[in-house]
């Protein structure tokens, strides 16, 4: 993908959410229980926390009753007003995640849930990755997710978008999700499991665990990686 493509995907994505905040949050006033245990399993007492890509906060609910300092942030402003408003002693702030205001080796955990699939062309994966990694202590862990292919349901999408991929504006993997009646189609990379663990090798980070989390329903699934600096 062109890099100037790529940045006008980044900038698209933003805009969108940013329309869509207030029925997107709606719809996502729930956590995922399935993904509790990414949570409870590796934030320790007095670690410093960042929730990279929060949204309106609502995996804070996992870490509220820890003792943790803890920092949300994303691209969207009116997410991150949304957030405020729900947690107005919780700090979030809005951030790029591909150039985080934070200094080097800072944070003893990051997690990013449902946010890398956002990110166009591999050159921006990496970054988003290699920033994470930047402000990441050492030996600190950076747990993510991402969406897992649902081909049946995502064919039409795929179909779609094959004038665009022929082109070479889209790769393999890429292509737009519409948001109910606004004038929104979000961005997303679905990735492979294999694909995801060779880019996140590729950015020295350590793989500890991995797996698919999947909701009580049986229709969500999301691939999810523990890995280490």
């Amino acid at each position: 993908m062109k890099k100037e493509y790529a940045e006008n995907l980044l900038k698209k994505t933003k805009e969108d959410y940013n329309k869509i905040a207030p029925e997107f949050s709606a719809t996502r006033y729930q956590t995922w229980k399935e993904t509790e245990f990414l949570f409870n399993d590796y934030v320790m007492p007095g670690d410093k926390v960042l929730d990279l890509g929060c949204g309106n906060g609502r995996f804070f609910e996992f870490l509220e009753d820890k003792d943790i300092d803890y920092i949300g942030v994303d691209f969207s402003e009116k997410l991150i007003e949304i957030a405020k408003k729900k947690y107005p002693k919780i700090k979030f702030q809005v951030a790029d995640a591909l150039n985080l205001p934070f200094p080097n080796n800072y944070f003893d955990k990051i997690y990013s849930i449902a946010v890398l699939h956002h990110i166009p062309s591999e050159k921006f994966r990496r970054q988003f990755l290699e920033e994470a990694r930047r402000i990441l202590k050492p030996n600190g862990f950076f747990i993510l997710t991402v969406w897992e292919t649902e081909s049946k349901k995502n064919l039409n999408l795929f179909i779609k978008d094959t004038a665009l991929r022929l082109t070479g504006k889209l790769e393999k993997g890429d292509t737009f999700r519409p948001w109910g009646n606004k004038d929104a189609e979000r961005y997303f990379h679905y990735f492979s499991e294999k694909e995801l663990t060779k880019l996140v090798k590729q950015t020295k980070f350590k793989i500890i665990k991995q797996g698919v989390t999947t909701n009580e329903r049986g229709n969500k699934k999301n691939i999810y990686l523990i890995v280490q600096k």
